[in-house]
C-alpha cells in the first residue's frame, strides 16, 4: 500500500476507534465513513465489530450501493459483526448481509456476552510463524463456507478467519490485541 492511501473504517457503531488506532501505529491513513461520498479515494475499507443487526438498520441505501460497488474492486475486512455482514447467509431476518463471501455464519455463535473469550489461534503460514491470541465477544461462528474461501486461523479445528480474494473476514478481534499482523496483512491485500 502507497504511504499517500487511505483506509477507510465503516463508522456508523461499533468498535472502528481501536482499528484506527491500529492502523495509525503502523504509519497509515484512515478515515471514518458515515456517507458513499466519504469512500472516494479509500484503498480499502474495515467493517468493525458492533451489531449487524444495528448495523444493517443504519445503512442508508445510498451507502449500501457504494459499498456494493466499492468491494467489486478493493479490499474489505470485516472482524465480527463485519464477518457476518461479509457472509451470504446468517440465520437471522434482522440482518441484511452484504453476501460479498461464500460462507454462511450463526450469530453469537461462540455464544452469548457471558460466554466471550480469549483463545491462542493456529495460524496460516501466509500470516508468520507462531500463535496469534484471539479475543472473541459474541463472535460469530462459520456454518460453512464455499471452496473459494481459504481459511487462515483456527480456534480448534474451526476456521475463524477466511479469505476470499481481496475479502477478509475474522470471527474476533484482532484489533483488541498488541499482534497487529492481521492488520498488515490486510494492507498487503490493498497494495
Amino acid at each position: 500500500m502507497g504511504s499517500e492511501q487511505t483506509v477507510g473504517l465503516l463508522a456508523l457503531q461499533g468498535d472502528f476507534a481501536k482499528h484506527r488506532e491500529r492502523f495509525e501505529h503502523l504509519g497509515v491513513r484512515v478515515r471514518e465513513i458515515r456517507t458513499e461520498t466519504e469512500l472516494a479515494g479509500v484503498a480499502g475499507l474495515v467493517i468493525p465489530g458492533g451489531e449487524s443487526t444495528t448495523l444493517t438498520r443504519l445503512m442508508t441505501v445510498p451507502l449500501r450501493s457504494a459499498l456494493d460497488e466499492f468491494a467489486k474492486s478493493h479490499a474489505v475486512w470485516g472482524t465480527c459483526a463485519g464477518m457476518i455482514m461479509l457472509s451470504r447467509g446468517v440465520a437471522d431476518p434482522r440482518v441484511a448481509a452484504f453476501e460479498w463471501m461464500d460462507f454462511e455464519v450463526d450469530r453469537n455463535g461462540f455464544g452469548r456476552q457471558l460466554h466471550s473469550f480469549e483463545a491462542d489461534l493456529r495460524v496460516d503460514p501466509e500470516l508468520g510463524s507462531g500463535t496469534l491470541h484471539g479475543v472473541f465477544i459474541r463472535a460469530p461462528r462459520i456454518r460453512t463456507y464455499g471452496p473459494d474461501c481459504r481459511p487462515l486461523v483456527w480456534y480448534e479445528a474451526e476456521p475463524v478467519c477466511i479469505r476470499q480474494g481481496r475479502i477478509l473476514a475474522t470471527s474476533f478481534h484482532p484489533e483488541l490485541t498488541a499482534d497487529d499482523r492481521l492488520h498488515r496483512y490486510f494492507l498487503s491485500l490493498i497494495a
